[in-house]
């Protein structure tokens, strides 16, 4: 039997304290019925004896204060699973938008899940192709990894998002691949550009997509990337499937959290971001991996524009304490038309040494990677001693270098984003810029290696 209290006493905001409750726990779901019958739907931020504050999800206008009525569910936000979610697309709560059937569920599922147990975990160690060169030559994604993308306001991060999750696909298995893809307070412009392109592409077939607006309330943009990995979990060890969850944009989760604590008048921590902001980025991230003695797996990609384009902001700041790695858009890159515009110095993929080499993408992978890493590095300061002191300041080499830089920025880094380059593609192309050097500049190549790949094609090119 549930429980109806009248006991209302206060509404500020977003908030509702609701006094004299038994039985009632945190994270609680609920139902406030108006007096003409309208159902508004709530959550519990808090307990504090028999007291219970709750968060509206709609506006609180038109609430009465003494005619309305509360009622507990007994349980938190959950998530309705089935293998029917593929190709579908959900608002942030995870109800269909797509003018589709309700899904019928095979379970429910708590959309906070529950923390992997560390010694259940298995090493990432299986290459993903994402079809993007910058990534999978240089900064490489490895299943069960992740590898956030620090982005700047502006920046075509939505671009590389809708690639990546076009493209990507894990190499020499037969295993299902799926797509989680969550928006996180967009808005609709950007949701429609999502959700058309992967319609146009196809992708949409094996994609689940989560959509929260700019428009909808804080407390739904917070459950938006939790119902998104409830999702994927379901797909990864229930079903087996390989799974890659997008979560973009992660700064406006940040800021419903903040707006949330903000209400609830908690003590801000930096830049007036809760001080549990590190402690609750975790809780997601940490959801993704590989478990022992099971196929499926997450590998996540969030993406978060970082505020002023500063990588010391709370947000970038801690994401990248968490996850391994991180790829940076460069704004100097973008003006100069690179797209996408990946600045790979900044960038780096901590588990990339372990998904590369023989009999997963190619034995010289590792030497190539590492030269086009210290070739590109001394052709940017290079170019930046030909702004101060002149061209005629430099060597030939130093030239060269310098001339490696844009070569590689052209035709590396930049190859738009319909383009879907084969790993093989992508080494090869490195080995068509490193020909451009002499055979002495390569030193971090093994001779065997220099052999095999630049002095064969080299012969074949005269």
């Amino acid at each position: 039997m549930i429980k109806e209290y009248k006991t209302i006493t206060e509404v500020a905001g977003p908030l509702m304290l609701v006094k004299g409750v038994e039985g009632v726990g945190y994270d609680e779901l609920g139902e406030i019925e108006l007096p003409n019958g309208d159902i508004r739907n709530c959550r519990v931020l808090e307990i504090n004896g028999s007291n219970a504050m709750v968060q509206l999800f709609e506006s609180s206008a038109g609430l009465n204060l003494n005619e309305s009525k509360v009622r507990f569910l007994g349980h938190g936000i959950e998530l309705a699973v089935s293998g029917d979610m593929l190709g579908r697309v959900f608002d942030g709560m995870g109800r269909p938008i797509d003018d589709g059937p309700e899904i019928i569920p095979e379970e429910t599922k708590d959309i906070n899940g529950l923390p992997m147990n560390p010694a259940a975990r298995d090493y990432p160690s299986e290459f993903i192709q994402t079809g993007v060169s910058a990534i999978d030559g240089l900064n490489t994604l490895v299943r069960g990894q992740k590898l956030p993308i620090f982005s700047g306001s502006g920046l075509p991060h939505a671009d590389l998002a809708a690639q990546i999750a076009r493209q990507a696909k894990v190499l020499n298995t037969d295993s299902n691949f799926a797509v989680v893809f969550a928006a996180i307070g967009i808005t609709y412009e950007e949701a429609d550009f999502f959700i058309s392109d992967f319609k146009r592409t196809g992708a949409i077939d094996r994609t689940v997509m989560f959509m929260n607006l700019a428009n909808d309330p804080a407390v739904e943009r917070i459950a938006t990337p939790r119902m998104a990995l409830t999702a994927a979990e379901y797909l990864a060890f229930e079903k087996n499937m390989h799974v890659l969850v997008i979560l973009t944009d992660i700064t406006n989760y940040a800021e419903a959290l903040r707006e949330i604590s903000a209400a609830r008048k908690e003590v801000p921590g930096r830049r007036g971001y809760p001080g549990y902001l590190y402690t609750d980025l975790a809780t997601m991230y940490e959801r993704a991996g590989k478990k022992k003695g099971v196929d499926g797996s997450i590998t996540m990609i969030p993406i978060l524009t970082m505020p002023e384009d500063d990588k010391t902001h709370p947000i970038p700041d801690l994401t990248g304490y968490i996850t391994e790695g991180q790829i940076i858009l460069s704004r100097e890159l973008y003006r100069k038309g690179v797209k996408p515009p990946i600045d790979v110095l900044p960038s780096l993929s901590r588990l990339k040494d372990k998904g590369i080499g023989k009999g997963k993408t190619r034995e010289d992978h590792a030497d190539t990677m590492n030269q086009l890493f210290a070739a590109y590095a001394r052709g940017k300061e290079c170019k930046e001693l030909m702004a101060i002191l002149g061209e005629a300041a430099l060597t030939d080499v130093d030239k060269l270098y310098a001339k490696f830089a844009d070569n590689f920025e052209r035709e590396y880094v930049s190859q738009g984003y319909e383009a879907n380059r084969p790993i093989e593609e992508t080494l090869e192309i490195g080995w068509k810029l490193l020909r451009q050097m002499p055979k002495g500049e390569l030193k971090r190549i093994r001779d065997s290696f220099l052999e095999k790949y630049y002095d064969q094609k080299q012969e074949t090119e005269n």
